[in-house]
This record gives structure tokens, sequence and C-alpha cells, in this order.
């Protein structure tokens, strides 16, 4: 069976490397007979971003079939938080990919595995359950105290809008000048269209 391995370190020239996590990975392969495409490596890049080149393109890979096995040193080597690691198992079964992580002697294809898939899924839900009744909270109490939510209402003079491209200024000008969007000035200026037709 083809597999790839990832690596992640998050920093460079103190001390750590990604041979240590190859050289473990390759022999965890060697062991399970599993035939190593290619080894993915991210160095001196922070488990926290979502984004990073190695991670991409192994992704990218996954989803094209090149590879039905995943090996990692170490689960915090994919991802830090615990929501990213969910996106990320999700999308390893959506495209047939088994994931191991040698340190913590995880294999989420077996029962096992499957079960801490659904407690780590668990957690990750109830992380966001948490965050949104936070948030819920806080809006409601600035309700109480009498605070006006939302971004506070933009009046822009159509007057000015439709004098200004009269003069010949674009509507990306106008929206600067007048620091509102682009959308809003083509909407003031189709409006007074309309209006002066109505008239």
């Amino acid at each position: 069976m083809r597999c790839a391995l990832y690596c992640r370190i998050s920093t460079i020239g103190h001390g750590q490397s990604v041979e240590m996590q190859l050289r473990d990975l390759r022999l965890l392969a060697e062991r399970r007979g599993l035939e190593v495409i290619k080894e993915y490596c991210d160095q001196g890049v922070s488990g926290s971003k979502d984004s990073r080149p190695a991670l991409n393109e192994m992704l990218s890979d996954a989803r094209r079939g090149r590879f039905r096995v995943l090996l990692v040193w170490r689960l915090d080597r994919l991802g830090r938080s615990l929501a990213n690691l969910v996106r990320l198992l999700e999308e390893f079964r959506a495209d047939g990919v088994e994931l191991v992580s040698l340190s913590e002697g995880l294999d989420f294809s077996t029962t096992t595995g499957k079960l801490l898939y659904q407690v780590i899924s668990a957690f990750a839900e109830f992380e966001r359950d948490a965050i949104r009744e936070r948030i819920c909270g806080g809006l409601r109490n600035a309700k109480a105290k009498g605070r006006k939510l939302g971004r506070p209402r933009l009046i822009v003079d159509a007057a000015k809008i439709t004098r200004l491209r009269a003069q010949g200024h674009s509507l990306r000008a106008i929206a600067a000048e007048l620091g509102c969007s682009h959308a809003f000035v083509n909407k003031s200026l189709a409006d007074s269209r309309t209006a002066r037709v109505e008239n």
C-alpha cells in the first residue's frame, strides 16, 4: 500500500530537524510493509497556520488518490488547534486516507482510532458551541447596557456621489473619498437614475 510521510518543525537552527521524524517514520513504514511515495516537510512553520506549503501539497495529492496512508510523528505536527485537526481528519476520511500517528500509537483505521476520532469531533463541537455561547452572552450583555450593536449607520450624500461621477471620478475613487463601498456608490447612482426617470 502506498503511503506518505508528513513532518513539521516550528523553528530552524535550534537543534530541531525533520530528519529525526523522517527516520522514525521510514522505519514505521518499513515495519508495516508500506511503500513511501513522498515525504512532505514544512520547516520553520507554525502548527497554528492552516495553510503551509508542504501541507497544502500533501492535501492536494491525497485528494488525487496518490497515497492511501499518511504517517505523522505526532498529531500536533499536523495542527495545534482541535478544530483544525478535526477538519483535516474529515478531509482524510473523505479522500480515503488512513492516518497513523507514531508517538501516540494511533491508527485511525482501527476501531480504537475511529472511537478517538468521534471523541475529538465531540470536543471540537463542544469548543465551537462554547465560543458561540460566549459571543451571544457578550452581545446580550452589551444590549442590556444600551450599547448599539453592529456597524454604525453610514450617511452619505447621494447628490455628492452623482456630482463626483459627473466630474469623471471612478466608482472606486468616489468610494475611497466618501469612506463607503464600491457597491454602495453603484447602488446610489442607480437609485438616483431611477428617481430621475420616474420624475
